[in-house]
């Protein structure tokens, strides 16, 4: 187990892990090196608003979250995770929509997230917004230096959040980007805060280094998919997040790994034929969630070879897909992990932000990559911006 809230099986690992020292040593220097990044996931972080930002928006129960990539995907995360005990409404705002559904004079709270104050999608959504609900509350979060959102902030006397500079987009969930969020809608930020728990415990800490010595391994080996088969449809969004954390962390110099999220059981209709018999690029992650409340199906339309049905609920029959397919995977010798949720906390999601983020930055240093940066993704701002002009 990870924690008490979480069921960890790792990757079958027959033989000695060579390299364990090795990725201990690089994990006790990134610790130290990144510290001020990963400060974030720690509860002695101090953010770079108030508490009376907070008590004076937290009465608006509808917001609009406006951002791209790492701005927005945290929240998205955890919004979805945890909807069962938020009482609030989000819509986000995440990609140029022209469908895009407003009220007019309703009363929202606009959240709007770059880093850079100059994303072009964010900037676009933002004043589509502005068009039809302009007597909306407004917040930005983007870096202290002059950009177009900090001239727009000062035109709309808006309140402006620092984004702190060290803190790259994809790895801001636990900052200022995902906590603000979090708190408007009601939700605990320091229970999210599993870091200094995680890495003072010898048995998470075990987990992790055979975790990422195996993925290496499969990366030598030209294993470069990550195939994440997804049975709890409350996670999509964690795993849309996980996917660009990897994607933008390890894409890089001919290198990185292909994340892909597989929505589980449907894509036992289409893509586990392929998963079980076509190219062995692939390692595998499954997913899962215990959830109690879900609907029971009825004993009278029940018969045959489908009596096996009776008294059985949705989510004993996932789990039971579930397991079989890792019973299948395990004869095939397919390379998989497994997570299973037993429940879902603040305290859980922060365990798994925490474990993603410290896979991803030790692969991108054993790949001697650099896991903070995203150097072409600029080339095409830099080409968007030439045609439009």
């Amino acid at each position: 187990m990870l924690s008490k809230n979480i069921i960890f099986n790792n990757f079958q690992i027959k033989k000695k892990i060579k390299d364990k020292k090795k990725i201990k040593k690089i994990l006790e220097k990134e610790l130290i090196i990144s510290s001020p990044l990963l400060n974030s996931f720690k509860k002695k972080y101090k953010y770079s608003f108030k508490k009376s930002i907070i008590k004076k928006y937290k009465s608006y129960k509808n917001i609009n979250l406006i951002g791209m990539g790492g701005s927005i995907l945290g929240t998205e995360a955890i919004y979805d995770f945890l909807k069962f005990k938020i009482k609030k409404k989000i819509k986000f705002f995440n990609n140029l929509n022209n469908k895009i559904k407003l009220v007019p004079n309703e009363k929202n709270l606009n959240l709007i997230i770059s880093k850079s104050g100059n994303t072009l999608e964010t900037i676009s959504n933002f004043n589509l917004i502005l068009k039809s609900q302009n007597k909306n509350k407004n917040i930005i979060i983007t870096e202290n230096k002059n950009s177009f959102l900090t001239l727009l902030a000062k035109k709309l006397k808006s309140e402006i959040i620092e984004h702190k500079n060290f803190i790259g987009g994809r790895y801001s969930v636990l900052s200022e980007v995902g906590m603000l969020p979090a708190q408007l809608i009601g939700l605990n930020e320091f229970k999210f805060k599993r870091l200094n728990y995680l890495i003072n415990n010898k048995s998470f800490l075990n987990e992790l280094i055979i975790n990422v010595s195996f993925i290496s391994k499969c990366i030598s080996q030209g294993k470069n998919n990550s195939v994440i088969l997804n049975y709890d449809e409350n996670s999509e969004n964690l795993f849309k997040w996980y996917q660009q954390l990897v994607a933008e962390s390890l894409g890089k110099k001919n290198k990185g790994i292909f994340p892909i999220i597989s929505a589980m059981p449907k894509d036992n209709h289409s893509l586990l034929q392929l998963y079980l018999d076509g190219p062995k690029n692939n390692f595998f992650t499954f997913f899962g969630a215990l959830n109690e409340k879900t609907n029971k199906l009825d004993n009278k339309n029940l018969f045959d070879k489908f009596s096996n049905l009776k008294n059985k609920n949705l989510d004993q029959i996932v789990q039971a897909q579930r397991y079989a397919t890792q019973i299948v995977f395990k004869k095939k010798k397919i390379p998989f992990r497994s997570f299973e949720i037993l429940k879902r906390s603040e305290e859980t999601l922060g365990e798994l932000f925490s474990f993603f983020v410290l896979e991803t930055i030790l692969l991108g240093r054993l790949m001697r990559v650099n896991p903070y940066d995203q150097p072409s993704v600029e080339l095409i701002k830099t080409e968007t911006t030439k045609i439009l002009n």
